[in-house]
């Protein structure tokens, strides 16, 4: 099998960014974004999506976490969809229901080529909590988007539950990990591209 592996780089007047991803890897990653809180989320996603990745990225965090954390998201989305390659033999569909202590979160992923997100569920006032200093809650569906968009991802999140926005948040990362883990996945009965039309 071709290696489904991708390196990007993104370097703006407001971050620098360096990624590099193995979709068929063992979960390990080596992450410094600059904002710890977001370090922490993305290395749920690889350990949980059985993907390596290495994340290196500067920015602008004395203005705003929010420059470096989309550009860092963007180039993730990007690397994404150059790994994925022409698709074929893949499961296409994730589905994962995550907890975390009282929150709970669903995520729904297809590898359909057509960027779409829908996120709803997150409590009241979500958005607006400061989370480990830097990130605020109103990023999470941001990250989501952007992913979405620059992979041609569409993608279902729902927070079922959660009070703790550091739990909230986090459940809402594992649980797009395992679905992405089930979509991007192998499967030994799928031959060529899994879709009617030949492409995705």
């Amino acid at each position: 099998m071709t290696a489904r592996t991708a390196s990007r780089t993104r370097s703006t007047s407001e971050s620098t960014v360096e990624l590099e991803i193995d979709l068929d890897g063992t979960g390990r990653s080596s992450i410094d974004t600059s904002v710890p809180f977001f370090d922490h989320l993305l290395t749920a996603f690889a350990k949980h999506s059985l993907t390596d990745l290495t994340v290196r990225a500067s920015g602008d965090t004395h203005i705003d976490a929010h420059h470096t954390v989309e550009d860092v998201a963007i180039v993730l989305g990007q690397a994404i969809g150059e790994a994925l390659g022409d698709k074929s033999g893949i499961s296409r569909y994730g589905d994962a229901l995550v907890p975390l202590d009282e929150a709970l979160a669903q995520a729904v992923v297809d590898i359909s080529g057509r960027p779409y997100l829908v996120h709803d569920g997150e409590p009241a006032g979500f958005e607006l909590h400061l989370i480990g200093g830097h990130f605020t809650g109103s990023l999470v569906r941001h990250v989501f988007e952007a992913i979405s968009f620059h992979a041609a991802l569409t993608v279902h999140v729902t927070v079922l539950g959660g009070r703790d926005p550091h739990h909230i948040a986090e459940a809402e990362f594992k649980a797009f990990a395992r679905a992405f883990r089930q979509a991007k996945s192998i499967d030994p009965l799928v031959e060529g591209i899994p879709s009617t039309k030949g492409a995705l």
